[in-house]
């Protein structure tokens, strides 16, 4: 299994891959650029290149994650041209570094009269973005954690996005553990249920990286707040051995965005491997 966690820039890409590396990662996440600003990075490539180099060499998998800021359903036309110009950045760089792809979250209602409104946004957004990019690195769309009924809580809403968009191949998707569970996609007793309905949609096939995160509210509340996987949360290790069981996500980089306060990364990611590094055998 391919266990990682999110990890600094602070020393660069090829300082990221290396610290991936020193915890006994096979995958890692990364911001490509701040965080908490669309701000566009002119960043280093030879930098870039020398994680490349290192992850195929090592053997590891990465995915950059969109800074917060990052909608694609942003209501002013001004936040919609800088979200362009910062999605088609950071697929750049994450292309530049070998990424898989830019997760992104999927994006919200806009109106209460029209419930269309959202989606065609969104719509609208990937086909300005993806028409103009050109290289490998996919964007991977990420299921919402709000309450069920919510836009981007369902597999049928990612699938369908992804369908009407004008390149389609240039998307996949990202599924969250927590978000999941707090929205009721997966309730923790119907993993077998979700696959099933993902395989007949062609979700798990666009399946590219997993969050896996515990949750510290009960299901179908809406609330995204990551646990750590053992002992801190309201999804169990034999709920969890349901998902990880499953032959479909065995060469799927799992990667860990829980709280670090009570266990390091490092610590969690040794934990998930003596639990599940061969279980599905």
């Amino acid at each position: 299994m391919k266990f990682g966690s999110h990890v600094s820039i602070r020393d660069g890409y090829l300082g990221a891959a290396k610290q991936a590396l020193s915890m006994n990662a096979a995958a890692f996440q990364y911001f490509p650029k701040n965080p908490r600003s669309l701000k566009l990075k002119a960043f280093n490539k030879e930098d870039a290149m020398l994680c490349k180099a290192f992850c195929e060499e090592n053997k590891l998998e990465s995915v950059a994650h969109t800074p917060y800021p990052t909608s694609l359903t942003p209501k002013e036309d001004a936040k919609r041209n800088k979200v362009i110009q910062s999605l088609l950045n950071d697929l750049e760089i994450a292309d530049a570094c070998g990424s898989i792809g830019a997760v992104v979250h999927f994006g919200k209602a806009i109106s209460t009269h029209d419930p269309l409104a959202g989606y065609q946004l969104m719509i609208e957004i990937l086909n300005e973005v993806l028409v103009e990019w050109q290289g490998d690195c996919k964007i991977l769309l990420e299921n919402s954690a709000d309450k069920p009924g919510s836009m981007g809580t369902t597999l049928e809403e990612l699938v369908q996005v992804r369908k009407l968009c004008e390149v389609p191949e240039k998307i996949g998707f990202c599924f969250d553990t927590c978000h999941a569970f707090a929205s009721g996609l997966w309730n923790g007793d119907n993993w077998q249920d979700v696959m099933k309905k993902g395989e007949q949609l062609g979700y798990v096939e666009q399946l590219e990286v997993i969050h896996f995160n515990n949750s510290k509210y009960d299901t179908g509340l809406g609330k995204d707040r990551h646990a750590n996987i053992f002992n801190d949360g309201y999804i169990t290790e034999t709920q969890f051995d349901q998902l990880i069981q499953n032959p479909q996500v065995n060469e799927i980089p799992f990667i860990l965005e829980t709280p670090k306060e009570k266990v390091s990364h490092q610590e969690e990611i040794k934990q998930l491997q003596d639990r599940w590094g061969s279980s599905y055998d």
